[in-house]
């Protein structure tokens, strides 16, 4: 009796309970599974880190950036993403937007002072504020309004300024805005105040600058306070170069620069897939970026079809955005300060790397002043992403949030947004050079002829909508058969924001020591992107217009990898 077994005792493996027992094994099993399947999943959740926005593993972008073949991947054409695109949209910090009711609800309902109706409208007075605000709300109903300043005098009697800030109601990117408009107050003669005129965008300057001392504005009391971490166009851009605070506080520092190499004058893309490289590894190693502010830009994007130097970087990126989140320095500014130092035999250690097979990692432990890679004459061993690639790739992160499209360029964007009073679609049209090779591309002429076009934007635009077509067709009245169903609208409609008289051209031809700055392909290109991408609907040349691949024939299901 001892010697058989607990289970046989229990009837366990008798036939008639073998189904059953079956059965019940199954369920455990599965249930088992399911278990160790949550718990799978949260580790993974709890540790993901998202990789680099490009979506690719480097040796496939290495390859892509490197390729001197007539492929057809062309990415010196596109306008690149930066920290911005790849931000989340916070949906609390846009929740708490103001509504007209909470307007009224704090304005004055009576006024007990005599009436004068020759006396001026004060500016400062609630009332008018209150006014301001309401005839704002009503005006411009595509938009949120997260806060609105105290209102300014502006020029000539009952004229006065206003400040806010916004953001668009079907708004995509995580950014907000700011504008300031001019308002001419009419004054009846029982004194009842109202909205006469409201300005063009930026029209209201004298309230374009918060006064020291001014009292707040007007904001939801549960609404989030302001949130640095997000880009705000149309703000005072002051892009200056940081100072080095004293000789102790620059020699007590630790600096890493990166000299030579072939990344000169190549695509923008290939640029910052380098330029990320050196700042990723200089927060790694805990060192402040020697940068070089002077860029070449590429022939792909200059009139003259030569690639050009002496471009600023602050023409193109947020260079106060960095200056603030990242511990950056000018070459110019280092070297001259390092130079005075030498002259007066302070001690300043160099580290010479002149092999990028040298990791960060075995530069952790340096103690010098000064680690300066040097890079070579020969292609591709000399380009700097080159640090970030092998076992350096798991350990440096590209900081993409750290750089933000230029706001100056971004403030031309928001201006054609605001002229369509961000209430348009958008489409954009490929043509040029694919157009013509009809071998790579062989709808794509005939998909984006007028009549095509017309064909396919009737089931996807409503008629009489404002159009905002971003294209690189050289002769725009080829578009000219659309207008009799879209009110269409293009980049060069807005030539006034870049003109001579423009405030995008009197600060760069301030910062360009100056010398005008031209308005070049690859502004052209990311403002014409830009404005495309924040259009209602978004309609795009491959997929939408037509069923040729992006990049050629055969390419479709690459890209997609």
């Amino acid at each position: 009796m001892f010697g058989r077994s607990a289970l046989h005792r229990a009837g366990g493996f008798r036939p008639e309970n073998l189904g059953q027992n079956a059965l019940n094994l199954i369920g455990n099993i599965g249930f088992s599974l399911f278990v160790v399947g949550v718990l799978v999943f949260t580790i993974i959740a709890a540790t993901y880190e998202p990789e680099d926005p490009l979506f690719h593993p480097s040796d496939k972008i290495t390859t892509f950036l490197t390729s001197t073949s007539n492929a057809t991947l062309r990415s010196d054409e596109s306008v690149v993403k930066t920290g911005e695109d790849f931000m989340p949209v916070n949906q609390t910090a846009f929740a708490a937007f103001i509504n007209i009711t909470d307007v009224e609800a704090t304005a004055s309902e009576e006024n007990e002072l005599d009436c004068d109706a020759s006396v001026p409208v004060d500016c400062k007075d609630s009332d008018v504020f209150h006014l301001m605000m309401k005839a704002t709300i009503e005006r411009f109903k595509d938009i949120h309004f997260y806060k609105f300043g105290k209102p300014a005098v502006g020029e000539g009697a009952n004229s006065c300024d206003m400040a806010w800030r916004y953001r668009p109601k079907d708004g995509k990117s995580a950014a907000f805005y700011k504008d300031y408009r001019r308002f001419v107050i009419h004054k009846s003669d029982n004194c009842t105040l109202s909205v006469a005129t409201i300005g063009e965008y930026h029209s209201g300057l004298n309230a374009r600058k918060r006064k020291r001392n001014q009292k707040a504005g007007f904001e939801k009391t549960d609404a989030k306070r302001d949130d640095f971490s997000l880009p705000l166009v149309g703000e005072a851009v002051n892009d200056s170069l940081p100072t080095v605070e004293s000789d102790k506080a620059f020699t007590s520092g630790k600096y890493l620069v990166y000299v030579g190499g072939g990344d000169r004058c190549k695509s923008m893309n290939h640029f910052l897939w380098s330029f990320l490289c050196a700042l990723g590894e200089a927060q790694y190693l805990n060192r402040t970026l020697v940068m070089d502010l002077t860029l070449c830009l590429s022939s792909v994007y200059t009139s003259s079809g030569q690639s050009e130097e002496g471009k600023d970087f602050r023409f193109y990126f947020d260079f106060e955005h960095l200056k603030e989140a990242a511990s950056v320095l000018d070459e110019a500014q280092f070297w001259a300060e390092w130079g005075k130092l030498h002259n007066k035999k302070t001690r300043l250690g160099l580290h010479l790397v002149e092999d990028f097979r040298v990791t960060p990692m075995k530069l952790s432990d340096v103690k010098d002043t000064l680690i300066m890679r040097k890079f070579g004459s020969v292609e591709p061993d000399n380009y700097w992403y080159r640090v970030c690639e092998g076992d350096a790739e798991s350990v440096v992160k590209r900081p993409w949030h750290l750089l933000w499209k230029s706001r100056r360029l971004m403030e031309i964007v928001s201006a054609i947004a605001s002229r369509l009073n961000w209430d348009y679609d958008a489409v954009h049209i490929e043509r040029g050079e694919k157009a013509r090779n009809t071998e790579l591309w062989p709808n794509l002429e005939k998909d984006t002829s007028p009549s095509a076009l017309l064909s396919t934007l009737q089931d996807k635009v409503e008629e009489g909508r404002n159009l905002y077509i971003a294209t690189n067709e050289a002769e725009l009245s080829f578009f000219n058969p659309l207008k009799d169903k879209y009110a269409t609208h293009f980049l060069d409609e807005y030539k006034d924001l870049w003109d001579e008289s423009s405030e995008w051209y009197s600060e760069t031809t301030k910062l360009n020591g100056g010398n005008p700055v031209e308005f070049d392909g690859y502004m052209r290109a990311s403002v014409d992107t830009e404005v495309f991408l924040r259009g209602k609907k978004q309609i795009e040349t491959f997929n939408d217009l037509t069923n040729d691949c992006k990049d050629g024939v055969g390419t479709c299901n690459v890209a997609a990898t």
